[in-house]
């Protein structure tokens, strides 16, 4: 029972930052109107936010392997609780948009370091399910927070969505310190040590994994607004019920991530890149019907929610002793996914293609993801073989499993 109230403790920091990350999209007109410049500009403020994630995650996560991780975590927690403070107090665009950046640094790091929490509470068999429970939080966030705190933007003030994650964000420092249990940092660890894990051709393919396939998704969800209301002909007030659904997908998804990344890890990427290539092309082949949108995007999104989990733990493993940092650059790779993502779909709606195209570049982002995929594959045979020679034993080679 003390696992798992923790585990929980642990997902209440996802849950808030989850709720952070996509809120600012809801409110972007009230946000605009705010602070008195035009919505494209206002998009600004969830690039800097991206931004964010991008160069908090390697960093922070190489500058405090040493520290423990319960006080790693309640540090983290109180700076985003303070970077989300700003972004409600902040006066004008370009206070905003710098408190946004700094809303993003501890984003990637808290979710490494509470990964590690989590997986350490359990044993290594069930470590999948731990690390995809502090994942729920994230998901939970799209189906409830989010929502909720739009809501709230939208009718008391934008400033009071981000007011909304403070009080989340207090909620989640007091719960680590009143039921996580006390966890080492690497005492050993150097900031040098720990970027030699970006020196690893595993830990590179899978990040490229990440920014490649997981792109796929936000090339459908950037633009899944028209895609709703110009392609499926449904009103823009069904566009928050379809968001819902996306988010009840998410939720199912990181749970099943959990499940399969305990059981078969490489596999699962494998399976969940297919299947989200896949899914991305029937949902530009379908989606002038609303039922078989909805129903896409919910499975689109059960698919992009498995993949997430399992280049999580793909990239813990394969980062060798610096297991935070890889944690953590799972985030950093899926910020840089939304924006591979937005950017080519993007292309293709100016290009006249229409508000299916970004699905059919989402389904071959998904497929392309397959390629570094494959060469890691190939990869570990080859280390496999070396290290069965070097152990005077008969090379054999094999499919990696995880």
């Amino acid at each position: 029972m003390r696992v798992v109230v923790a585990v929980i403790a642990l997902a209440v920091g996802g849950f808030a930052i989850g709720t952070t990350e996509f809120v600012t999209m809801g409110v972007l007109p009230d946000i605009a109107d705010g602070v008195g410049v035009d919505i494209p500009s206002a998009g600004h403020v969830i690039s800097f936010y991206a931004l964010g994630v991008v160069v908090g995650a390697p960093v922070i996560a190489a500058l405090s392997a040493r520290l423990p991780r319960r006080a790693l975590l309640v540090g983290l927690m109180t700076a985003f609780l303070v970077g989300n403070a700003l972004s409600a107090l902040a006066p004008g665009y370009r206070t905003l948009l710098v408190a946004r950046f700094l809303s993003g640094l501890p984003h990637g790091a808290y979710f490494g370091a509470a990964s590690l929490v989590a997986a350490s509470l359990v044993a290594p068999r069930l470590r999948g399910r731990a690390v995809s429970s502090v994942m729920l939080g994230l998901a939970a966030a799209m189906l409830t927070g989010v929502p909720a705190a739009t809501w709230l933007g939208q009718q008391f003030g934008w400033r009071s969505a981000y007011w909304a994650v403070v009080v989340l964000a207090a909620a989640t420092v007091a719960a680590v310190l009143a039921v996580v249990p006390s966890s080492p940092g690497r005492p050993e660890a150097t900031v040098r040590g720990e970027l030699t894990a970006l020196r690893r051709p595993q830990v590179l393919l899978t990040l490229v994994v990440g920014i490649v396939g997981f792109g796929g998704m936000f090339a459908l969800y950037s633009y899944i607004a028209p895609v709703i209301t110009d392609v499926a002909g449904l009103s823009r007030g069904t566009v928050p019920l379809v968001l819902l659904v996306y988010g009840a997908g998410g939720v199912l998804g990181t749970a099943l991530g959990g499940r399969l990344a305990d059981l078969a890890l490489f596999r699962s990427l494998v399976g969940a890149l297919i299947s989200l290539g896949v899914l991305l092309a029937l949902v530009a082949l379908t989606a002038s019907s609303p039922g078989a949108l909805v129903v896409g995007v919910f499975l689109v999104s059960v698919g992009a929610s498995v993949l997430a989990v399992c280049l999580q733990m793909r990239l813990m493993e394969t980062a060798g002793e610096a297991q935070m940092l890889g944690a953590a650059l799972n985030h950093s790779a899926l910020n840089l996914a939304n924006a591979l993502g937005a950017w080519l779909g993007g292309l293709v709606i100016a290009a006249g293609l229409g508000y299916r195209a970004p699905s059919v570049v989402g389904a071959g982002l998904a497929v392309a993801g397959l390629i570094p995929l494959a060469f890691s594959a190939v990869l570990r045979r080859r280390e496999d073989r070396a290290a069965a020679t070097a152990a005077g034993a008969p090379a054999a080679a094999r499919v990696p499993v995880g």
